[in-house]
């Protein structure tokens, strides 16, 4: 494929050169004649439509200097050969703090110019590949694999949403997805080559939340040794995924609303305004107008989130996805960790299908991954299925597993959704809890749940513990 090369210079002679030296050697070339015009074009190209920048820098009005800081801001990843026939050192250096792949002067040898053009594309590809590999490596993948009408209507909403630069709320119940498809929304929107940063609200203590959204300068608290860069900071020109929003206090949802709004902030301890250009994906497990009612979250910051709405379906709302899913473990975890290759029985498989799921894909991957370490047999069988769902089938309604579709708790039947999950939630951990002698730790370990969420699950759902 060829790669494209826009020519940015001032002189029709050097252009028509350029041209056709550049098309010669076997490169699709496009020219701008002003700095205005040069940025007009890359930012009506598709992002991958350019795959280099020669630039002069004497240019008229906005020279070569001014457009090459306004290319690494939107195009941080794109190369930039910068042309000049009376430039000094000192505008040599300047040109390659801002971000220059190298400074070329004229009269220039085409042999050099070439050269230095080759490499420039060269490197930036390898660059985007190993970003690319590094995603999909850090990427939960198996998160978006399914065929189920709910996914597909999913991925059809993801689609539409990357296209835009709106800011997005994805809710949905833990173990879902959530983050994997923030980072789709990332991979697919024209923000794809910026950085992708992440901030789990909830893991990180209250009193150091600013700290590590907007950084701090030095001297600003004790322990504050040196100035550090926030996550706004880190994810500028990027995306910036803000995890479990519901589990932020008033006082930093406050300032989130701030950064949202003016699109700048001010470090900890810090009096200059630093401005971003951020877009922000938020997620949360909580009904967040709920939480409004309650006086817990801020009205205002819901409505400036969610300006699109993403709502991922719960497992067992995905009915045919599950046995995807565990031949993708199945594959997946031998090839990866070394252990023997599996297989699983139809009855298996039909057992794992009819399951609730509560846990969402969280806990049919970890259980699969029990399965496939403990298993001592070529083929996965009833016998290998955890305690932990086959007591909850036990329970379940025989009509709907008769006719193989995902088993419904007696106690849910005829309620609301909300009140039909809150009462699938607490028949479900009261049972697993009696079962194991009310201990916490041996209960987090049946279910595939952290020990803390388990806590957390107990009195949200007001759990009578003895």
């Amino acid at each position: 494929m060829k790669s494209t090369v826009l020519v940015v210079d001032d002189e029709q002679s050097i252009r028509t050169s350029l041209k056709d030296l550049l098309e010669d050697e076997g490169y699709r070339v496009k020219l701008a004649k002003t700095g205005e015009e040069s940025l007009a074009i890359l930012h009506n190209e598709s992002e991958k439509g350019i795959d280099a920048v020669l630039l002069d820098i004497w240019l008229p009005k906005m020279d070569g200097l001014e457009v090459l800081q306004s290319v690494k801001r939107t195009r941080p990843k794109l190369p930039v050969i910068m042309l000049s026939g009376h430039a000094s050192i000192d505008t040599a250096v300047q040109a390659t703090k801002f971000g220059a792949y190298h400074f070329v002067e004229k009269p220039f040898s085409a042999e050099n110019l070439l050269l230095s053009l080759r490499n420039a594309i060269r490197e930036s590809k390898l660059e985007r590949e190993n970003v690319q590999l590094r995603r999909d490596a850090g990427r939960k993948q198996h998160d978006i694999i399914g065929e189920s009408q709910a996914y597909k209507e999913l991925i059809e909403t993801i689609e539409r949403a990357a296209g835009s630069d709106a800011w997005i709320l994805i809710s949905g119940e833990n173990g879902t997805g959530k983050e994997s498809v923030a980072h789709l929304v990332h991979e697919k929107s024209a923000r794809c080559d910026g950085p992708f940063i992440e901030v789990n609200s909830a893991a990180i203590p209250e009193e150091l939340i600013e700290s590590e959204l907007f950084g701090h300068e030095a001297g600003s608290f004790t322990g504050a040794t040196g100035k550090k860069m926030g996550k706004f900071d880190q994810a500028n020109n990027g995306t910036l995924f803000l995890d479990e929003i519901g589990d932020m206090s008033l006082k930093t949802q406050a300032k989130i609303l701030r950064v949202l709004q003016e699109q700048r902030f001010e470090r900890v301890g810090g009096q200059k305004a630093i401005e971003v250009d951020v877009r922000v994906i938020a997620a949360t497990n909580k009904l967040l107008e709920e939480e409004i009612r309650n006086g817990t979250f801020r009205q205002d910051l819901y409505y400036r989130l969610a300006v699109l709405q993403l709502e991922v379906p719960p497992l067992r709302e995905r009915h045919g996805d599950v046995a995807r899913l565990v031949k993708f473990f199945l594959d997946y975890y031998p090839k990866s960790f070394g252990y023997k290759p599996r297989k699983i029985s139809p009855e298996a498989l039909k057992i794992l299908e009819r399951y609730w799921w509560p846990g969402n894909i969280r806990e049919l991957k970890n259980i699969v991954e029990r399965m496939v370490i403990m298993s001592r047999n070529d083929v996965i069988s009833k016998a290998d299925i955890p305690p932990s769902v086959l007591n909850n089938l036990e329970s379940a309604s025989v009509t709907a597993a008769s006719e193989g579709k995902p088993a419904l708790h007696p106690t849910v039947m005829g309620n609301t959704y909300k009140e039909a999950k809150e009462a699938f939630d607490r028949a479900f951990l009261t049972a697993q809890l009696e079962r194991n002698n009310w201990n916490i730790s041996k209960t987090a370990e049946a279910i595939s749940l952290e020990r803390s969420n388990l806590h957390k699950k107990i009195k949200q759902l007001k759990i009578e513990t003895g």
